[in-house]
C-alpha cells in the first residue's frame, strides 16, 4: 500500500520539492513531482535548474523523450508514467494515479486555501484507508 506524508505550514514549496528531491536521489529513488498545470512545471522546472545552488537535481518534463533515464520527471497531466517511486504533489487535487507509486508525499504551503484543499485530499486517502503521517515544518502545532 502506499505509504502517504503530508508536510504543512511550508512556507516555499519549491524549496522544500528541492530539498526533498536531494533527500531522495541520495537514496537511489526516482520521482515524479505532479504539478497543476504547464505553467506550474514550467516554474518549477526553471527553480530545480538553479537550486540547490551548489548541486544539480537531474531532471526532465515527464513527456520529453530523455524521461526513461531521468531520476526526477515533472508532470501535470495523466501522461505515460515511467517511475513508479516517489511522487511529490503539488497539486490542488489528489493524483487519479497516487495508489501506483510506492510513496506519497502532499506538500501543503500556509496560505488557508492550499490547506482547506490538502485537508480534502487527507480525508479522501484517510477513508481509504491509508496510514498517513504528518510533519509541521512551521515548528509549531497546526
Amino acid at each position: 500500500m502506499t505509504r502517504i506524508d503530508f508536510f504543512f505550514n511550508v512556507a516555499d514549496k519549491q524549496q522544500k520539492v528541492a530539498e526533498l528531491s536531494e533527500k531522495a536521489l541520495k537514496k537511489g529513488r526516482k520521482l515524479m513531482l505532479f504539478t497543476s498545470d504547464a505553467t506550474s512545471a514550467h516554474t518549477l522546472d526553471r527553480y530545480l535548474w538553479t537550486h540547490p545552488p551548489t548541486g544539480f537535481l537531474p531532471h526532465c518534463q515527464a513527456n520529453q523523450p530523455q524521461a526513461a533515464v531521468t531520476p526526477i520527471l515533472i508532470g501535470w497531466e495523466n501522461e505515460p508514467l515511467i517511475h513508479h517511486d516517489l511522487l511529490i504533489n503539488l497539486h490542488h487535487q489528489y493524483p487519479p494515479f497516487f495508489s501506483r507509486f510506492t510513496r506519497l508525499i502532499e506538500i501543503v504551503g500556509t496560505d488557508e486555501s492550499d490547506k482547506i484543499k490538502a485537508r480534502e485530499r487527507y480525508r479522501f486517502y484517510r477513508d481509504r484507508g491509508y496510514e498517513i503521517k504528518s510533519f509541521d515544518t512551521s515548528g509549531s502545532a497546526l
